[in-house]
Parts: structure tokens; sequence; C-alpha cells
């Protein structure tokens, strides 16, 4: 009785064991289940966003014509000083860019930032050129950045002076000429002549009182005076018109520039007589400068996707500089961090925790979305150290990373895409878009570009160029050059001092 009990006993524990087997199996298979399930619809969901951004963020050669008709519009609105314009097409009283026949030492400053720098150069004339240059550059005290104006242009006065002091045997100015200065400022100015004009107001961090309203050439001069410097300056200019007349300099094709790096720009050369609102005397040279400040450039035809919606909503100046806003690079690191927060919350992209580096607005800066764009290794090491440095996630799939890497891609390429339309409607401006009608061949243009973004941002730059290819077509693009200008605004400064010297009329 008692080995039938045992039996008994053993056979249910048995039993029991194979039915909790059983049920584990079935456990494990239903997670599983459900684990690949989740797995697809994490999946599913970022295969439906990422289709959304492709969408949202396309910029077909059809729309970017419309763009380019669109901005020329807002061009022919500026020039005649219709308030209403997106684009200020702003005057720059600079007529007379650099030949080559400029000789000389010629002083700049070039004010745009926490920092400034003092340059002179010593130009020997078509034959030689620039014989030598020099610069130094000077870090303003945070202090400076919101005190007085006297305080302010009394020490950049006193730089410029040291700076004056250090002059060495291979820079020569002629006897009983004074010193002559081309100072690039930007900050937005209404400008009265090559010379002069009025601050509207401090940008960067500046909070100067007393300036805004004010006549910055004269602010500077007197400080000059102050410091004993005997220094006259002749041309007032922004870092683009600089670029403009760097690139003129080296090659005397370039009829614009643009500036594509934290933020951006572009100045070109127009025919005086199709400025209307003009008022003075036409120019001898019949042309002018004009800087276009179209970075605050907006029209229902730009491809604005619900990411460029938010941080323009979140931005310190929401519905200004929306162009500026979908292709520089103070915003394209973060419109693809938005991207990748919108994967993040909605398909888990980085696991089931969304990163909390990845909250943060401009976490994700454009130089490391380039590095990230351009990394080919076969496992995309360099994109997954990028992650684990700014995110915060120490393991990323493979998949994850060609994700990110295609969100990169996107976002780059509308951005150049968007900067070409740009260019392309300058050109159309000016006649230089197509071959003309009577079979003549379309002269040599040359665009003088500058700026991190153009210059470090390869993948960015070689799509610029293609697109401005494909929208110009094959016979006029071949008369079209992209040129980088670098640097080219600090000495385009002191080209502009000679250009527009007192003492040109006698040289």
């Amino acid at each position: 009785m008692v080995k039938a009990t045992t039996v008994g006993t053993a056979v249910v524990v048995c039993a029991a064991v194979g039915v909790a087997v059983v049920l584990a199996r079935r456990r494990r298979r239903r997670d599983a289940e459900l684990l690949g399930s989740a797995a697809a619809e994490r999946k599913r969901r970022a295969a439906a966003i990422i289709e959304d951004v492709e969408r949202s963020l396309s910029s077909p050669t059809a729309l970017l014509r419309g763009i380019a008709d669109a901005m020329v519009v807002e061009m022919e609105r500026g020039l005649k000083g219709d308030i209403h314009s997106c684009l200020k097409m702003l005057i720059s009283y600079v007529d007379n860019l650099p030949t080559g026949d400029e000789h000389g030492l010629f002083y700049a400053l070039d004010l745009g930032g926490t920092n400034f720098r003092v340059i002179r150069v010593q130009l020997g004339g078509r034959e030689k050129r620039v014989v030598k240059q020099q610069y130094e550059e000077v870090s303003i005290p945070p202090h400076l950045m919101v005190g007085t104006s006297i305080e302010l242009f009394d020490f950049i006065a006193a730089a410029l002076a040291k700076f004056v002091e250090t002059e060495g045997g291979d820079f020569h100015l002629p006897e009983g000429r004074q010193r002559e200065l081309g100072f690039t400022f930007s900050f937005p100015v209404h400008q009265n002549s090559i010379s002069s004009g009025t601050l509207i107001k401090w940008t960067k961090g500046f909070s100067i009182n007393g300036t805004v309203g004010e006549d910055v050439v004269a602010e500077l001069s007197r400080a000059m005076e102050r410091q004993g410097l005997d220094m006259k300056v002749t041309a007032l200019v922004n870092d683009t018109v600089g670029t403009l007349a760097g690139g003129r300099y080296m090659d005397n094709d370039v009829v614009a520039a643009v500036i594509l790096g934290t933020g951006t720009n572009a100045a070109y050369v127009e025919h005086a007589n199709a400025i209307p609102k003009w008022t003075g005397l036409l120019p001898k040279s019949g042309n002018m400068v004009i800087n276009t400040e179209w970075g605050s450039f907006k029209s229902e035809k730009l491809p604005l996707s619900e990411y460029d919606k938010a941080m323009d909503f979140d931005s310190l100046n929401p519905g200004e500089q929306i162009y500026e806003k979908m292709i520089s690079g103070m915003y394209l690191g973060e419109i693809v961090r938005r991207i990748l927060l919108k994967l993040a919350h909605d398909a888990s992209l980085f696991g089931d925790v969304v990163p909390p580096k990845l909250e943060h607005p401009f976490v994700l800066r454009t130089p490391d979305m380039s590095a990230m764009h351009h990394d080919s290794s076969h496992d995309l090491k360099i994109l997954g150290e990028k992650l684990k440095d700014i995110v915060g996630v120490s393991d990323t799939s493979l998949e994850v990373r060609y994700i990110t890497r295609h969100i990169c891609d996107i976002v780059a390429e509308r951005g150049a895409r968007l900067a070409a339309a740009g260019i392309y409607s300058i050109l159309k401006k000016i006649g230089r878009d197509k071959v003309p009608s009577d079979g003549s061949k379309l002269p040599r243009t040359v665009i003088a570009l500058d700026g991190g973004l153009y210059e470090h941002y390869k993948k960015f730059s070689s799509c610029l160029e293609a697109t401005l290819t494909d929208l110009l077509g094959e016979e006029a693009s071949s008369s079209v050059v992209a040129k980088l200008a670098n640097d080219g605004s600090g000495i385009g400064a002191a080209l502009l001092a000679a250009s527009h010297s007192q003492y040109a009329v006698f040289d």
C-alpha cells in the first residue's frame, strides 16, 4: 500500500513538472511573441516617422524653382523700398569694388561677436597683390558687452593703437598720409554712406547703453582720437559685403558672395538703375553692392516641417529668420535632434527610456551632425561614439546608427538644396541664369562662398553645387563657378578701405 502511494505521488509530481515545463514554454513563446510584436510595432512606428520626415523635408527641383521665383519677387520689392518685403535689400554704398590695382598700407577692424580682429595689409598693385598681411585677435571682456559705448570703443581703439605700434619695416605708409581703416561691423545698421551708419540694435549677447541710434563710425573715430590714433574709417561694411570685396580682388568675375556658417547672408552687385529706392546721383561705376539679408526670407513655398515650426516657436525670434533657420549651421543640428527625439518618444529608438540629454535644445551641434553624416566605416563607429557622447546612449545597434545617419542626410540635403535655390535666385535677378537668346556665351560668373558650414561640411557643399548645376542646366552651369573665399570678410574690409580711399583719385 505504501509502495503504491509512493508511485502515485511520483506520477503526480512528474505530471506537475511536465505541466510546469509546458506552461513555461508557452510563457516563453508568448513573451517572445509579445517582444517580437513590440519590436515589430516599434519598427513600424519608426518607419512611419522617417517616411513623414522624408516627405515633409522634400525639396524637388520644381519646388526649388518656385522658391527662387518667390525670392526674386521679394528682392524686387525690397529694392523698391516696400516696407512689407521680407528682404530688406540694404544699399551698402559700395560702388567701387577692388580691381587689383590698389597700392599701400590699409587696416581693417572686424567686429562681429565676442572677439574682434585687427588686420593690416600691404598692397602691391596688380603684380604683387597682397605683399604682406598681419592680424591679431582680441577677446572682449564680458563686462564690456553690457557696459557703456565709450568703454567698449575705447577698449577696441586701445587694442588697435597697440597693434599699429607693432607696424614693422615691411609696411610702408607714404609720407603725409593718414592711415585708413575698413570697419566690418556685423550688427544691424542703417547705413547712410560708405563710411557712416547708425546702429539699429545690438545682438549676439551685446547690450550696451548709448549706442543704438548713433553712428558707429563716429563712435569709433572719437575713441581713436582719445587714444591719439590718427586713422580714418573710409569704409563701413558687413561681413558679407567684405567677402564679396575679397572675392572680387582675387577673381574679377565674382558677382556675389554668400556666407554659410552659423548664420547666412548674401550680397551681390546690382545695376544702380535697377534700384528704384536709390535717390542720389547714380554712381560713376553704374553698380551698387546690395546686402540682401536673405536669412529673413519667408514664403509659403518653403517646405516647413513640424520640427521647423516647433523650433521657430521655441526660438528667441519666432516668425523671423525662417530661411536662415532652415539652412544655416546654427540650426541644422537642432532639427536633427528634434527628429531623433520624436523617434525616441514614439518609436523607442534608443530603448524604453528617452535619453535625458536628448531633451536639451541645441545639444546636438552641426559639427557633430557633420561628423556623424560623414562616417563611412562599416560599423559607423564614429557615429556610435558621437551618440554616446552627446545623447548618453552607450550601446546603439547598427540599425539605430544607420537611421541617425539617414536623418542627418535628409536635413543636410534640404538645407543645401534651399541654399542653392537662393543662389539661383540671385543669378536670375542679374540675368546670369541662362545662356543669352542671341546665342552668345554666358559670361564667366563666380559666387564667392565663405563660412564653416560650406567649408567643412563636404556633403552639404557638394549637394549645394550639384543642385545649382541642376537648376541652371548643363549649358549655363558650365559658366558658373562656386568658389571658397576663406576668411574673405577681414581682408575685404581693408580692400574696401583702399578702393574708397580719400587718396584714390591721386593714385
